[in-house]
């Protein structure tokens, strides 16, 4: 499979040059392209070594309790034939997971070999460390990765001028000419069912066929289901299933434990939740009452939705045909089955900084006999910035209107199939940004 170069690959080289470099963890879904990513960052390295835990079982004698992680690195280049060299290998320990013992030295080698390069990734790896008393907190870097956003979609393609052009006129308010408006629109429902898997991007250039990346999104999510049996062995696979596709059923909303099934506990439904979230299947966008920052002060469990991993393997999972996206009209494009609203939060997710967990909100009006409801809720500059993803200028914007002054925020984004532009409400400034330029703005 090709590589197509990726935002993360530029975060991964300054890691690289830094004086000080932590060893790195990389976290995320099975399939995103941790290893492959490792992979092509281990070119730029004179030796590239990779130990995989799970294919050398063997191996996980060398990461003991009283570990010399010299001695390992010494053991490890005598066995595999390559020499391990401070400032000249990159030494990228897979699927780490499988041995706790190797992710309990990862702390080592930031105190007793610093001037190595160690990257360590792993599937499953958050369930993992949930089972670990404590962790090497301030001695490793963790590293954030999701599948393609639409920028690297377009990269992939060879598109780079059309995010500049795009991406500088979403930050200047200028709008587009239609012709490049146009191309944008149709890039993205392309995307909206290609998605941003790896190997479904790779599949789509290559092949041009939509049905082709479905089978594969098929397959990824069987991969993912057949996983669920080494989640816990108290939590049922099939539940896990049903509480997945009800996630995805439910996109947009606030998550209904009744809806993902009327036979278990919502305590049992509420597992599968934190579990799917550490596997990065899911995440959480919870709500705020948003009167200061940070936003997560004032979080209510109690009302929350859920992003799916993937836009594209989720349209597969609810089956929807192709031709409901290509054909669509915008305002039926964009309100179709919320996965606009879905795109809106998983570019958000996307773009914010890979070293940091990212935290999604949103907020609702919990007064009885109130309604209101802002889709997102970022920060800009200090500000609290309220998102709504609408299907046009005819989409009801009161609750938009109502939260900017109660809140003070700077500016609010309505976020459509419209081209870029800007306007006054109120005194208040409404920015109009695309769905396919979100990502300008919301960039950490």
């Amino acid at each position: 499979m090709a590589y197509y170069k990726r935002n993360i690959d530029y975060q991964l080289e300054m890691w690289h040059k830094a004086a000080n470099h932590k060893p790195l963890l990389i976290r995320g879904a099975r399939q995103v392209g941790k290893s492959t990513a490792v992979r092509q960052l281990g070119k730029t390295f004179k030796h590239f070594v990779e130990v995989n835990l799970e294919k050398r079982p063997d191996f996980h004698q060398y990461f003991t309790d009283n570990i010399n992680v010299k001695r390992t690195c010494q053991l490890l280049s005598v066995t595999l034939g390559i020499p391990i060299i401070p400032g000249e290998t990159l030494l990228f320990i897979d699927e780490i997971q499988e041995c706790q013992n190797a992710i309990k030295a990862l702390r080592y080698f930031r105190e007793d070999y610093p001037e190595l390069h160690v990257i360590a990734a792993g599937s499953l790896l958050e369930l993992a460390l949930d089972e670990l008393p404590s962790f090497a907190v301030g001695r490793i870097r963790s590293f954030y990765l999701y599948p393609f956003s639409f920028d690297d979609f377009l990269s992939a393609q060879g598109l780079n001028e059309l995010i500049e052009f795009k991406t500088q006129a979403a930050k200047d308010s200028t709008p587009l000419p239609e012709p490049i408006h146009n191309n944008l629109k149709d890039q993205l429902r392309t995307f909206y069912l290609v998605g941003g898997m790896p190997e479904a991007v790779s599949t789509w250039i290559s092949e041009q066929d939509f049905l082709a990346c479905s089978r594969l999104h098929s397959d990824i999510l069987d991969t993912y289901q057949q996983d669920f049996s080494k989640y816990k062995k108290r939590v049922s696979p099939d539940l896990l299933r049903q509480v997945l596709r009800s996630v995805a059923l439910q996109a947009g909303k606030k998550f209904v434990f009744a809806e993902a099934s009327r036979d278990v506990s919502a305590a049992s439904v509420k597992e599968c939740l934190r579990l799917l979230t550490l596997a990065g299947l899911i995440t959480p966008v919870k709500h705020t009452a948003a009167n200061g920052l940070p936003l997560g002060a004032e979080e209510n469990e109690k009302y929350i939705k859920y992003l799916f991993l993937d836009l594209g393997l989720m349209q597969t999972m609810l089956s929807l045909s192709a031709n409901d996206i290509l054909l669509a009209s915008d305002v039926d494009f964009v309100n179709k089955g919320a996965a606009s609203e879905m795109f809106a939060g998983l570019e958000m997710l996307k773009a914010h900084d890979c070293f940091v967990k990212a935290e999604m909100f949103y907020w609702q009006n919990t007064d009885k006999g109130t309604s209101g409801e802002i889709d997102y809720l970022t920060v800009i500059d200090g500000h609290i910035i309220p998102i709504e993803v609408k299907a046009g200028t005819q989409g009801k914007m009161q609750s938009l209107y109502n939260f900017m002054p109660k809140h003070s925020s700077a500016f609010g984004i309505r976020s459509s199939l419209e081209n870029i532009s800007s306007y006054i409400h109120n005194d208040r400034h409404i920015r109009v940004v695309p769905l396919y330029a979100l990502s300008a703005l919301t960039k950490a």
